[in-house]
């Protein structure tokens, strides 16, 4: 799970000891217990790096991460808008995301959403994320395409991102890389966080500045003049696969963000890179769930005029 805004606090001497759901509770008013219990079973706090439970009690020095869903006042009204549901039941679906749809709205972004388009298709949606975000379990970038888990009750909300923070739901990503990747497989590791020079994009920080970032890549075929490659993602964080592809200089094909100058993305409307598999234990049955999703046409259309 993503969320626009990230709170930081660290414990001082007086207030260690105190429960860590106490504690959050006195630093954001705004927020019960129970509220605090469903960001922290979500994943949505970490301390010191990791999750803990509720009753953590404090050390001084301990540092406290809040992502604090975005609450959005304005009403978000549903649109019959196309969806590809490639499951649904009582308790989720696993949507097939479009490039160019926006997961959910935002500041001058009400319309045309991904949730504008569940609240019209889907009757019930789990609410733990607040009105902007009804059901969304974690969200993809707006050109990026692909399989996405949305829930319909609180209670498969908090089992689905329970196994996305614990790495036990797998996912994983096809994209197109600029050049020749030359290790046919490998692993990036290190932290990610706010670009200091452009808050709207994501960089290779130091550890105090970001989150643990991880990604396991393998190439599935190599061109005269690009690699593609298959993403495996251990951690979640905003633009991940985008930023280490660019850590190794090998930006996705498209990017206009992380790859702005190169001319190999025109014609493209973003980024080549493709949500293609998903697993997670269903929250009720118990059993494993497994989807694949084939590259959308204009990313199968590029590739072969590249052969």
């Amino acid at each position: 799970m993503e969320a626009e805004d990230k709170k930081t606090f660290i414990v001082s001497g007086s207030e260690a000891g105190n429960r860590a759901d106490v504690f959050l509770v006195q630093k954001l008013p705004e927020f019960t217990r129970s509220r605090i219990k469903l960001l922290n079973d979500a994943g949505m706090i970490e301390i010191n790096g990791s999750p803990q439970k509720s009753g953590y009690l404090l050390r001084a020095g301990d540092i406290i991460d809040v992502e604090v869903p975005e609450v959005v006042d304005t009403e978000i009204k549903p649109e019959n808008l196309p969806l590809n549901i490639v499951y649904q039941d009582s308790e989720l679906l696993v949507i097939n995301k479009a490039q160019g749809m926006v997961t959910h709205p935002a500041v001058g972004n009400y319309s045309g959403t991904l949730v504008n388009a569940l609240l019209y298709h889907v009757k019930d949606l789990s609410g733990i994320n607040g009105v902007a975000r009804p059901g969304i379990v974690h969200r993809l970038d707006k050109n990026t395409s692909g399989l996405m888990l949305v829930a319909k009750t609180d209670a498969a909300h908090l089992s689905l991102a329970k196994q996305i923070a614990e790495k036990t739901c797998k996912r994983e990503y096809v994209a197109l890389l600029e050049g020749e990747v030359r290790a046919g497989v490998g692993i990036i590791e290190n932290y990610i966080g706010r670009d200091k020079r452009d808050r709207f994009k994501m960089a290779v920080v130091n550890e105090h500045d970001g989150r643990a970032a991880k990604s396991e890549f393998a190439v599935i075929k190599r061109f005269a003049k690009f690699t593609l490659v298959r993403f495996k993602l251990v951690t979640g964080r905003t633009h991940q696969i985008r930023v280490h592809a660019r850590f190794i200089g090998h930006p996705v094909v498209g990017d206009e963000v992380y790859n702005p100058n190169t001319k190999s993305g025109t014609g493209l409307k973003g980024q080549l890179l493709h949500s293609a598999y998903i697993s997670f234990v269903h929250p009720v049955s118990g059993k494993t769930m497994e989807f694949n999703a084939e590259l959308p046409d204009y990313f199968s259309n590029y590739l072969a005029k590249l052969d």
